[in-house]
């Protein structure tokens, strides 16, 4: 259990070399310091001093922290410690599609602020809904070859044709711009709509008929987000925007 608030203080161990100082070590520091410790900071400064520490108390990695004598572990076994919540870098998560679409929603109503001098007018929708395509587009973008064996997992089109999985994110980010310059609709739209119809199709057909686990390519390669309900909403939002714009002509 955590010391008293009466009597805080802290010894930790980590790396600070002349060409090199260990990110979880500033970040135990920065944490234990947070917390009302007292921090006494040992800095292990070469190859030596870090193989000894090791050896001396069993440990494979640094930093590590000691509270009143016991050790507790490095940056996670502290924020453990304290009552959060480890991260688990093999867990699903949600943060990215909320991080960029609150971002998009912002965005679209910035764009509707400098052009209509409004918080929000009718094309602000549209311009949410486009300017998160782009975002998405970008994120597949940064590695387009992580993104493509990704979408292999469950896309039936890039199952029948794997070039497809590197033709999406340039389809994806090119529609969103035009739909958001309001140009060439006769091409934005349809090429929309064929790849989000597409998208509806393989994420129902995967996680609700199949029922399978799966991530999502949709923020990129290096997804942890679930495939299901938002992987589907994406792709009917652009659906449903690719069928207003032929409407609208």
């Amino acid at each position: 259990m955590p010391v008293d608030s009466n009597s805080k203080s802290a010894t930790l161990y980590r790396m600070v070399m002349a060409d090199r100082r260990c990110p979880h070590g500033l970040k135990s520091k920065d944490l234990l310091e947070r917390q009302g410790f007292k921090v006494e900071d040992c800095h292990l400064t070469n190859r030596d001093d870090i193989d000894a520490f090791k050896a001396k108390h069993k440990v494979e990695t640094t930093p590590q922290a000691f509270i009143d004598g016991e050790r507790v572990g490095g940056f996670d076994q502290l924020v453990e410690y304290f009552g959060g919540v480890k991260k688990d870098s093999a867990g699903t998560t949600y943060t990215p599609v909320i991080a960029l679409f609150s971002v998009a929603a912002l965005l679209a109503v910035a764009v509707t602020w400098l052009t209509h001098g409004s918080f929000f007018s009718g094309p602000t929708v549209e311009r949410f809904i486009a300017i998160s395509m782009v975002l998405l587009g970008l994120q597949k973008l940064q590695d387009v070859d992580r993104f493509a064996t990704m979408f292999l997992n469950y896309d039936l089109l890039a199952q029948r044709w794997v070039r497809y999985g590197y033709v999406y994110p340039f389809v994806e980010t090119g529609a969103g711009l035009l739909m958001l310059m309001g140009l060439l609709t006769w091409v934005s739209a349809p090429a929309a709509l064929f790849v989000a119809t597409i998208g509806a199709f393989s994420v129902f057909k995967a996680v609700y008929i199949d029922r399978r686990e799966l991530k999502c390519a949709c923020v990129g390669g290096d997804s942890k987000v679930p495939l299901g309900f938002v992987s589907l909403t994406e792709n009917l939002m652009m659906i449903g925007m690719a069928i207003w714009m032929l409407i609208k002509g």
